[in-house]
Order: C-alpha cells, then structure tokens, then sequence
C-alpha cells in the first residue's frame, strides 16, 4: 500500500507557539497519514474506481469505516491536499452503484447530510485539477440529489421549501430537543428512530443542501453538461434558510423548526459555521451572529444550551459539548469573514485540548476540557454515559484546516491557489515549507500579524494577486508581509 503523501513542515520562530501549534500540527499530520491511513476491503470498492495501490482514510479509533461524512470533512480538511490518490480513494469509499450500475453515495441508515460528499468532491477536484475525477464525481452528486429529492420534502409544493431530517452529523438523538412522542428518548439513540426529528428542518443540514446545489452547478459549468435546475435550486434553498431559520430577535440563525413550522431559537455551531463558509449569510448577519454566538469555556459546543434532561455535569453527547470537527468549521467561518482574534482562540483552544489530553479525542467537555463522550437516553436505565472515542480523524484535520485555511488562508479555485493569511498577534513569523500544490512544490513565510498583505513576492518578485498559479511547477518560495495598522 502506498499514499504519496506530502507531510509539510511548520516552523514558528516563537518557541512558545512552536511548541503548541507547531507540535500539534505535527501531531495532527502522523494521526491523518500514519495512524488512520488503512487498506481498504472489498465492502469499500463498490465503486470500481479506488486504486488498489493506495489505501483509504478511516473515521479513527473505534471507527474502521469512512462514513460519507467523515470521508468528506477529511477530504476537505486535508487530506486532498497532502495526499489527492488517498483522498480520492477515501471519497470513492463510500461511493456505490445501484441495480441499474448507477453511481451514488452509500444508502445507508444515514442519509440526511450524505450530500456534504458534493462540497469534498468539487474541493478535490480544485485542489488536484483531476477532470477525470470531477467527471465520475459529477455523476454520483446527479444521482444523489435526485434520491434525496425524493426522500426529503423540498420544492416549490413544500410550505417551506426546505429539507427534512436530522442536522449535520448529529446522529443521536441527544443532539435534539426531547421528542415528545414515544416517551422521551425510549426508542434508543438513533435519530432517526423519532419521526419529529425526522419531519423537521434543520439549520446545518439545509446549509449543506445550498453548498451541494452550488457545487453541483459549478461541476457542470466546468464540465460542460446540463445544470439539472441545480444553481435554481441553491438560489430557492438560501432565500428559505434566510426566510426560516434568521432570527433579528437574537441576531442569528435559530437551529430548528419543526414539522408544525414551530422555531427552536437554540444554536448549532456547525449551522453557524456553514453559513459563513457558504456565504449564505450576509455581510451584516454574519458579523451579528458572531458577536452573539454563544461559546462554552472551551469551544464553540455542537448544538446549545443544554436540553432539560442534560447538565454540566452529565452532558448531551450531541449537545452543550465540544467536538473538535465543530471547533475547525467555526474557525474556517471566523477566518473568512476576518475575525483574526476570534480565529485565534477556537485554534488555541483546540490545541490545548490535544496537548492536555494527549491526542486527537472526538469529543470533550465544554467547560472543564476533560475527555467526555456525553450522555444519551432520558432518566433511568435509559440514559448512560457514552466513550469519547481516541486517534479521531477528524479532530486532527481539524486542527490542519485551521493551519491551512485559517493560518495560511488557503483557497482554491481554478486560477490557482489564493492565500489570504491571518497571522494573530504573538504567535510570531511562521514558515510552511515542503507543500506540495499540484506540480509545485512550495515554501511559504508570513510575517508581522493581522489579516491585511502590505507585500506578497513569489520568488521575489512582488505580486498584486496572492495567487500561486494552478500551472506552477518545480520549487517556489513565497513571502507575505501583514500590517496590522492597515486593517
């Protein structure tokens, strides 16, 4: 088995924060190529397009499988950049074809945010330039969306024109407001057992439906093939999220509304997050909801306050609790709409999580950063104390993104790659060296601080554009220098 990974170097001149960031990147680089790269079996070839040669990326200890959206947040993540064969062979994983031979993403028992796989599929292929890729890609998202289509309310016959299911990841029922049917939380953990989380509409989830709209339309421009009414459809899904789930009361997004079109004003960090990553927030809504974002000691929680049935010291597994994944999308949406010290804390944060429980955990408590895997079920023998599972994968590239995108301010389009860095004040210059970009191999120095390019000089030459062309090839140097003062 082979990767043909690309493991960079991260180089701080303060020792202070190469000893925090730098180690943990470190760290973040062996968990992703080394400890969750694994062969793959014959359940994960369905496709017939993984490469034998290269192995597959798992979710991380405890968790052998790619689930379709661990595959896809560590494609994104990292994993197309330092290793696209492992990544495309990671994506193709949880790919399958129907009766018929058909591509699509693994029908399995959850199905609600398979469509995040799009958003992992078009970074791929704009991260590698791999047309034979986005070809056979194209095709799983076609099929895909029209299955959810038919599976989720959505459309101009449905009142909201939004789609039903459970939000993004959160496949346990802690993740939701006690369901008042079936006493509690008696049909056991899974979400999707409780037919009014089923019915209802769920911030992140429908964020995700806007992404893959977006991305499905843009594989189609690039590739020259029918639209399907996709960009329609992201333009439809956007004005019904603005529509449903904005709240001026609080100056945010509410999390849920029911089957009934009863709001749930509570918050879903992954929810907030997409909507600044997507731009399905505007310039104002973004900076309100982040002012009043609603944090734990620790991090940005995955759905908040605590349910009735939760407390601080028996925490929701899905609820007022912080997992990582979120921490990375939060600081990628703070990232991009400039929030330089409010990027600099969820970074800091998840660090000092790594380094003080001494690796990539999936879940910790909010308040005290201790390693907790939360609680599902209601009272009694219903409600026990889950694991917090260890070496997760997405924890690690989490912490990679938030060197990359956020650190580095990394984007790729199909000019090239933009950095658009945020360096916060004291971490000091820092320097990337050994990145591999397409045919390019690159070596990257920020100095100063703040979020504002007073030079940037590729091979010393001075440059207006911030772009490392897609055409580059051989071994580059760049240089960016951030003023504070012009921010």
């Amino acid at each position: 088995m082979t990767t043909t990974d690309s493991r960079p170097a991260l180089r701080f001149e303060d020792p202070e924060s190469q000893a925090l960031y730098g180690a943990t990147y470190e760290a973040a680089l062996e968990n992703l190529l080394g400890t969750n790269t694994v062969p793959f079996g014959e359940i994960h070839a369905r496709s017939g397009l993984m490469n034998p040669a290269v192995g597959m990326v798992r979710a991380g200890g405890g968790y052998e499988q790619p689930w379709t959206r661990d595959a896809t947040i560590n494609s994104w993540n990292a994993t197309s950049l330092l290793a696209p064969a492992l990544a495309a062979n990671t994506l193709w994983a949880v790919v399958e074809k129907d009766a018929g031979g058909k591509l699509r993403l693994q029908q399995d028992s959850q199905q609600w945010d398979q469509v995040v796989w799009t958003v992992g599929a078009w970074h791929h292929y704009l991260v590698t330039g791999d047309r034979d890729f986005l070809q056979s890609a194209f095709d799983v998202v076609t099929n895909t969306l029209a299955l959810r289509e038919q599976a989720a309310v959505f459309g101009p016959d449905a009142h909201y024109g939004l789609f039903t299911g459970p939000s993004f990841f959160n496949d346990g029922v802690s993740g939701f407001p006690a369901p008042t049917a079936y006493g509690g939380e008696s049909r056991g953990s899974e979400s999707t057992s409780y037919p009014d989380i089923v019915s209802a509409m769920y911030l992140s989830t429908n964020a995700l439906y806007y992404a893959a709209y977006t991305c499905a339309t843009s594989m189609a421009d690039t590739l020259g093939r029918p639209a399907d009414g996709h960009r329609a459809k992201a333009a439809a899904i956007k004005q019904a999220i603005n529509q449903h789930f904005w709240n001026p009361r609080t100056g945010s997004y509410d999390y849920e509304l029911t089957a009934d079109g009863t709001p749930g004003a509570y918050q879903e960090g992954t929810g907030l997050a997409f909507t600044l990553i997507f731009g399905i927030a505007d310039a104002a809504q973004a900076s309100s909801l982040i002012s009043n974002a609603q944090r734990m000691t620790w991090g940005m929680p995955d759905t908040y306050p605590h349910w009735d049935r939760y407390s601080n010291a028996e925490p929701g597994r899905h609820n007022a609790i912080v997992w990582p994944l979120v921490q990375g999308l939060w600081a990628k949406g703070l990232a991009k709409h400039g929030d330089v010290e409010g990027f600099a804390t969820e970074t800091w944060l998840l660090a000092k999580l790594v380094r003080n429980s001494g690796g990539f955990w999936e879940i910790y408590d909010g308040n005290t950063g201790a390693v907790e895997g939360g609680y599902q079920g209601a009272t009694g023998v219903l409600k026990r104390g889950w694991d917090s599972q260890p070496d997760q994968t997405w924890s690690a590239t989490a912490f990679i993104d938030m060197m990359h995108t956020g650190l580095f301010g990394m984007t790729f389009d199909d000019r090239g790659l933009t950095l658009a860095p945020s360096l916060p004040p004291g971490w000091g210059d820092v320097t990337l060296s050994g990145l591999r970009y397409r045919d390019a191999g690159l070596t990257v120095t920020l100095r100063g601080e703040g979020n504002v390019i007073r030079s940037f000089e590729l091979d010393g030459r001075p440059g207006t554009e911030f772009v490392v062309p897609a055409s580059l090839n051989g071994d580059h140097t760049i240089a960016i220098m951030l003023d504070p003062s012009r921010s």
